[in-house]
């Protein structure tokens, strides 16, 4: 069993991003199946267009983003869930004030990222 307040596990910056942090909270050696994490992407912030080798399971925690998923850009905000299938390249843009935070699920296999 798991159990930890989302509080505890250290938030690391990306260097791939600009404003651009995450935090593992269930990590691929904790779950069976999938892990879990928490992106935040302060205001002015982005993630440059990468594939990964993995699907995206995703469900924005607040704060508003522009997403290109392959040929498409769409406004995420609160509430939000998002899929993004393997080897699609994709981005993120906070057009918010405040940070845009999502939690991304994704199963425990090799993930190779790219940027594209």
């Amino acid at each position: 069993m798991i159990h930890r307040n989302i509080k505890q596990p250290a938030i690391e910056a990306l260097s791939a991003g600009e404003g651009t942090s995450k935090q593992v909270l269930i990590s691929p050696d904790e779950g069976p199946n999938f892990a879990m994490r928490r992106f935040i992407i302060e205001s002015g912030g982005h993630m440059p267009l990468h594939s990964n080798s993995v699907e995206h399971e995703q469900f924005c925690l607040g704060g508003e983003a522009e997403v290109v998923i392959g040929d498409e850009t769409v406004t995420v905000k609160k509430n939000d869930v998002v899929f993004i299938p393997a080897g699609i390249p994709h981005s993120y843009r906070t057009t918010s004030r405040e940070p845009f935070e999502f939690l991304c699920m994704v199963p425990n296999k090799a993930d190779i990222i790219e940027m594209v």
